[in-house]
C-alpha cells in the first residue's frame, strides 16, 4: 500500500519534443557533448510538465528511448539488428516495426541502461514526487526477437532474457530506485490465448529478487502503437491468474474502454493497488477536471481510496505534448477536487 489516497501517477513515457524528434533523425550531425546535453534538455521538459501538472510519480518521460521496448535491443549482444522497416506506407501498424534474427548467445553486458537513466532523472528532478523507472518485461523484450536453432521458440527467448531483466531491476534496486514499473504489456495483449499462468510464473521469477525492496507496479496494455490496439480489449482472460503478480500496483486501461469491467478494481485490490487508467491517450478530447472527478467517483464505487492510484491509459508518447500537457493537469486537478471532497 502507499500513504497517499487517491494517488497521481503515470505510465512511463511522455511525448518527444519537436527538437527532439528533429535530433533523433540527424544524429550525425551532432558530436558526443551534443547529444548528451540534448538528453539532458529533453528529461527537464518531460520533468517540468509532469511536476507543472503535479503529479505525485514522475519519470524521465522515457525521452532517451526510441521506444519504451524497442531501444533496449541495442544493448544486447547475440542479435542483427534489422536495418530498416519491413513495410513502410500504409496504415500504421505494428509489423511496421521488424524483428531481429538471433545470431548467438543472448546478453547484455552493459545492462539495459535503465540505471543510467534513472541516475540522469535523480540528478535532474526536484525534490518532493516519487521517481519511477520502467523495465520492459522478458516476455514483451522477446516479442521483436526471431527464434533460431538455439533457442526454438518465444518462451526459449523470453527464458534467456528474463536473468538479464532481473539483474537490470536489481541494480535499479542499488541505485536507490523506489518505484519500478515491469511492462508486460504482451502478456495481457495475449493472454486470450496462452496460459495466464504461466505469464504469472514468468513475472514472478523476473522479479523475485527484488520484491519487498521496491515498490513494484506491472501495466496491463491492450496494444498503443500509433493508438492502435494489437489484442482483445477485454480484461476477463487475464484474471483471476494475474492476482497472483508479486506487484504492490497493478495498472489497468480503463478510459478508452468506457470503463468497462471496471468492477475488476475491487479484486485486485484484495491483493494489491490498484492503478486506473483515467485519461485516454487514443482520444484528443481533453477530459476536464469534472470528467476526471466523476470517473474518480466511479472507481470508489469498487475500491478503497488507499488503494487506489491514478494514471493514463498507457504511456504518452503517441499522443501530441499539445494535448498530453493539458491532459495531465486536468487529470491531477480532477483528483485533488475528490481528495478535498473527502477530507485528503
Amino acid at each position: 500500500m502507499h500513504a497517499c489516497p487517491l494517488r497521481s501517477s503515470v505510465i512511463g513515457s511522455y511525448p518527444f519534443p519537436s527538437w527532439l524528434e528533429f535530433a533523433g533523425q540527424h544524429l550525425g550531425m551532432f558530436g558526443r557533448s551534443d547529444i548528451s546535453e540534448i538528453q539532458n534538455d529533453a528529461v527537464i521538459a518531460a520533468v517540468h510538465d509532469q511536476i507543472d501538472a503535479g503529479l505525485d510519480v514522475i519519470t524521465d518521460g522515457e525521452q532517451t528511448r526510441l521506444d519504451f521496448n524497442l531501444s533496449f535491443y541495442g544493448f544486447l549482444e547475440g542479435i542483427a539488428l534489422e536495418a530498416a522497416s519491413p513495410r513502410k506506407f500504409g496504415p500504421p501498424a505494428h509489423d511496421q516495426r521488424g524483428k531481429h534474427p538471433i545470431t548467438g548467445e543472448l546478453q547484455a553486458p552493459r545492462g539495459l541502461g535503465v540505471v543510467d537513466e534513472f541516475k540522469r532523472l535523480q540528478r535532474l528532478a526536484p525534490t518532493g514526487p516519487t521517481l519511477k523507472a520502467s523495465v520492459p518485461g522478458p516476455y514483451t523484450l522477446s516479442g521483436r526477437l526471431v527464434p533460431n536453432a538455439q533457442y526454438a521458440d518465444r518462451w526459449a527467448v523470453t527464458e534467456a532474457l528474463l536473468p538479464i531483466v532481473r539483474r537490470e531491476l536489481e541494480d535499479l534496486v542499488a541505485a536507490g530506485c523506489q518505484e519500478i514499473s515491469i511492462d508486460e504489456p504482451s502478456m495481457s495483449c495475449y493472454a486470450y490465448r496462452e496460459d495466464p499462468r504461466r505469464f504469472v510464473d514468468i513475472f514472478n521469477r523476473t522479479v523475485e529478487s527484488v520484491y519487498g525492496r521496491t515498490r513494484l507496479c506491472t501495466h496491463l496494455c491492450f496494444g498503443n502503437y500509433k493508438g492502435r490496439a494489437i489484442g482483445p480489449r477485454q480484461l476477463a482472460p487475464m484474471f483471476p491468474a494475474f492476482l497472483d503478480f508479486k506487484a504492490d500496483e497493478m495498472h489497468v486501461e480503463m478510459a478508452s474502454r468506457e470503463f468497462a469491467e471496471i468492477e475488476i478494481i475491487a479484486a485486485i485490490t484484495q491483493r494489491m493497488d490498484a492503478a486506473v487508467g483515467i485519461i485516454d491517450v487514443k482520444s484528443y478530447y481533453l477530459e476536464t477536471p469534472g470528467n476526471i472527478a466523476d470517473r474518480v467517483r466511479l472507481c470508489l464505487k469498487h475500491a478503497p481510496a488507499e488503494r487506489l492510484v491514478f494514471a493514463p491509459d498507457c504511456g504518452l508518447s503517441q499522443t501530441a505534448r499539445w494535448a498530453a500537457q493539458p491532459k495531465l493537469r486536468n487529470m491531477v486537478a480532477g483528483i485533488r477536487q475528490v481528495r478535498k471532497q473527502l477530507g485528503c
